[in-house]
């Protein structure tokens, strides 16, 4: 079997490329499109929204065991997308790092500090032979006290970065693309408007119609900071209002 350039190079991830790359890393990032999921995220003036679908492989599953979106803290919440298992390995990470800053300091981590510190965490994943990077893209909503509404995301290389908008997973850069175009035209959003963005933004690259129980949608504003998934009769009347708008 020929490996072309890549032979070799891709069995330990603490080794180089001649062409300086890391292929574990970057295999990580292609098994975070494995999942067939779309995550997108967006920040509004005095608000964040995460969006993603949610897919029952099973017809025997029960859907509300079923989710990518998760609560950090009271005011932190996140979307993985990526493998499952690794998903909540990290989630428990997040929650254990959040309450060790509150045992620590006193107060709720900002969601800066908190992104910062799991981009770290997956960073050393990639330069420990015994260790494999988290196949997962993690985004991260809060508001913050100073700054207002954050959110980040982070990937299996340690880079994190804050955003006006973003998305992950197996449609990520058609989903950009398509933010891009949006908020290129008008970048001032209110709180349903940012839904309504998100929501339009999976449906349009998925090219499908979604019912309220395939799309999960989590929230956070500076009127009610707390994080909170949507139901599924709010989500679907963030979709009909998004179907008679259009």
């Amino acid at each position: 079997m020929s490996r072309g350039s890549s032979a070799g190079f891709d069995r330990h991830i603490t080794i180089f490329s001649p062409e300086g790359r890391l292929y574990q890393v970057e295999y990580a990032f292609k098994a975070i499109k494995t999942t067939g999921l779309t995550a997108v995220g967006v920040r509004a003036q005095d608000g964040v929204c995460l969006v993603s679908q949610r897919k029952v492989s099973d017809k025997l599953i029960d859907p509300s065991s079923v989710t990518s979106v998760y609560r950090i803290t009271d005011f932190i919440g996140c979307v993985q997308v990526g493998m499952p298992a690794d998903a909540r390995a990290q989630v428990q990470r997040a929650r254990q790092e959040a309450a060790e800053f509150r045992f620590k300091f006193g107060y709720d981590v900002p969601v800066e500090h908190l992104a910062r510190r799991m981009a770290d965490i997956a960073q050393v994943y990639t330069q420990h032979a015994y260790m494999r990077p988290y196949a997962i893209a993690m985004m991260l909503i809060g508001i913050d006290d100073e700054k207002g509404p954050q959110l980040f995301k982070t990937d299996p290389a340690g880079y994190f970065v804050g955003y006006l908008a973003t998305a992950a997973g197996a449609k990520d850069q058609d989903a950009l693309n398509f933010l891009e175009k949006k908020l290129k035209a008008n970048k001032t959003l209110s709180n349903d408007d940012a839904i309504h963005l998100a929501l339009n933004t999976v449906q349009s690259v998925l090219g499908a119609d979604f019912k309220a129980s395939d799309i999960e949608v989590a929230v956070v504003t500076r009127d009610n900071p707390k994080f909170r998934i949507l139901t599924d009769a709010e989500v679907e009347h963030h979709l009909t209002a998004l179907s008679e708008r259009d």
